[in-house]
């Protein structure tokens, strides 16, 4: 496993590792994570495994899996996709509005989840619309979140391959 490798799976899991200590709800690193792994990993392989197991990791860590589990790992694997289209160019522009639009993705995604299988809601229209109105109070942790930990993500690399990481690191 090369430097930066080691460099990518450790941030990779520090992101993880937000979900399990004390938070605001929904203000988390999981969202930046998915996209970081789509945009630095190599192999596209690589970039849906270990932010995945990462993801699963910190889902253990916390009480297992749940109900909506399949719509949480399929919004996060869109969202690693998305993490993808970085990968030649990550300027901040184009990080911050995929951060915002995996905000949505993720919100729409898990949120459908949550009605079609919790038994909360009606499955109706009007029982998907008020689960998404019930939902909505998270949405601004979840992108303040997901906007936070892009920047402390892809900066903290970015700087980490300037100042810190071997020649070869910062050519990949």
């Amino acid at each position: 496993m090369t430097t930066r490798m080691i460099v990518l799976v450790m941030m990779v899991l520090g992101a993880a590792f937000s979900r399990i200590i004390p938070h605001p709800w929904n203000f988390t690193a999981i969202g930046a994570m998915a996209l970081f792994g789509g945009a630095y990993f190599n192999d596209k392989k690589m970039s849906m495994l270990v932010p995945m197991a990462a993801l699963l990791i910190s889902d253990l860590a916390l009480g297992g899996i749940h109900s909506t589990t399949l719509f949480v790992y399929g919004a996060f694997a869109l969202i690693v996709m998305m993490g993808w289209f970085l990968t030649e160019n990550k300027s901040v522009a184009r990080i911050g509005g995929l951060s915002l639009v995996a905000s949505s993705v993720f919100f729409l995604i898990s949120n459908f989840g949550v009605w079609i299988m919790d038994g909360m809601y009606p499955v109706n229209f009007q029982g998907l619309v008020a689960c998404y109105v019930a939902a909505i109070p998270f949405f601004g942790n979840q992108v303040a979140g997901d906007l936070f930990f892009s920047g402390v993500m892809f900066g903290g690399y970015e700087l980490l391959k300037k100042y810190v990481l071997s020649p070869a690191a910062k050519a990949a």
